[in-house]
């Protein structure tokens, strides 16, 4: 299993393998303890019987982890790989599951062009007025002013205007990098 950054196509799929062999192997390293106690004394009240009672918290954490990945793909590679292509002078980020108080947001692929952040939701439960209003507040919060964030259920619609910022960026050749880096990296800090 080929580690996967955060940000990176294949995260989300990476994470939910990785998280499920963590929750596997606390529960059977709680049930061993459990069981080499039990064997010992035969009577549940021993030390050991506390020390995987307490194993269980990191087990429970991981698993809960699994279940907050599960219902959330990654997005399809042949797609990752065509917005990358139309935006080669723009920062891309892709396998976003961002959070709220209120809402869990899945984003596919979000790509960067200096203060205009624009990104593809897919699913039924998505949506995109408040996943806009959510990021520019967390931008807001962290003195990125002046940040347009707009979000696209429909795919050609968030490819055309790929596409169109895309023509915009080669030709003004700013270098915003770095910039677009710290957005990033805020975005990332806030999804799962």
């Amino acid at each position: 299993m080929k580690k996967c950054e955060k940000g990176t196509p294949g995260y989300l799929e990476y994470k939910k393998k990785v998280e499920i062999i963590r929750t596997v192997v606390y529960f059977l390293l709680v049930a061993a303890v459990y069981l080499l106690g039990y064997s010992q004394t035969h009577t549940n009240k021993n030390l050991l019987t506390v020390v995987a009672v307490v194993g269980c918290l990191p087990a429970c954490k991981a698993l809960v982890g699994v279940i907050t990945r599960l219902p959330y793909p990654s997005i399809d590679p042949k797609r990752a790989e065509e917005v990358r292509a139309l935006s080669p002078h723009m920062t891309s980020v892709f396998d976003l599951v961002v959070t709220s108080r209120d809402k869990i947001m899945p984003i596919d692929a979000l790509v960067i062009s200096g203060n205009k952040v624009f990104g593809h939701l897919t699913g039924k439960k998505a949506d995109p007025q408040y996943t806009e209003k959510h990021i520019r507040s967390i931008l807001l919060e962290n003195h990125f002013k002046d940040v347009s964030v707009k979000m696209y259920p429909d795919y050609k619609k968030f490819l055309s205007r790929i596409e169109g910022l895309e023509n915009i960026a080669a030709v003004e050749k700013e270098n915003t990098a770095e910039y677009e880096a710290k957005i990033r990296h805020l975005i990332q800090l806030i999804s799962l």
